[in-house]
């Protein structure tokens, strides 16, 4: 990188020089004072030359450089492609915090017999109003309240059911198909 007789200057200090010799990463320079100093090449930059910096700027590749000053595009996530005509599908959310105003009092046996049967009451009504699907808000939890949704859906005829949309709900939901004779 150096060669003898390269006019260098000290990066750190007000140094100016020759250099007198190079072994391995020690450059030897005589300063512009007459004092012999030894430097690492990385502490050293050339001067005086103008062909080498125009050198080192045609080297630079400008286009990583525009890259990398680049804004980030923000992510974009996939949205669900609705018709027009196509109803919003009712959810319905089965926590026992949205059922009942307090459930202090409440065993465990009463709460999940109260999420089966608004469960099965919203079921029958879908059958009957011919709705073609509908969500249940279930939770993660232990798994409990899903076990027992499965349970009841695998009871009916024409229904089909699995778990809802994982970007909208998360793992909490289980989607319902109700397959109707038209």
């Amino acid at each position: 990188m150096f060669n003898k007789g390269d006019k260098v200057s000290v990066l750190d200090d007000a140094v100016d020089g020759i250099v007198l010799s190079v072994k391995d990463k020690v450059v030897t320079i005589e300063t512009t004072d007459g004092f012999v100093m030894n430097y690492g090449s990385n502490e050293l930059i050339k001067i005086g030359e103008s062909d080498n910096l125009m050198q080192g700027i045609k080297g630079i590749n400008i286009n990583e450089i525009k890259k990398e000053k680049e804004i980030p595009k923000p992510r974009s996530f996939v949205k669900e492609k609705k018709d027009r005509n196509e109803l919003p599908v009712p959810e319905f959310d089965l926590h026992i915090e949205k059922l009942v105003p307090n459930k202090r009092g409440m065993s465990n046996y009463d709460i999940l017999t109260l999420q089966a049967e608004t469960a099965q009451r919203h079921i029958e009504f879908a059958i009957r109003n011919r709705i073609p699907k509908i969500v249940f808000i279930h939770g993660v939890g232990e798994g409990i309240l899903k076990a027992e949704l499965d349970f009841l859906l695998g009871r009916y005829d024409n229904i089909v059911f699995q778990e809802a949309n994982y970007q909208k709900y998360g793992q909490g939901a289980t989607e319902v198909y109700f397959k109707q004779n038209k």
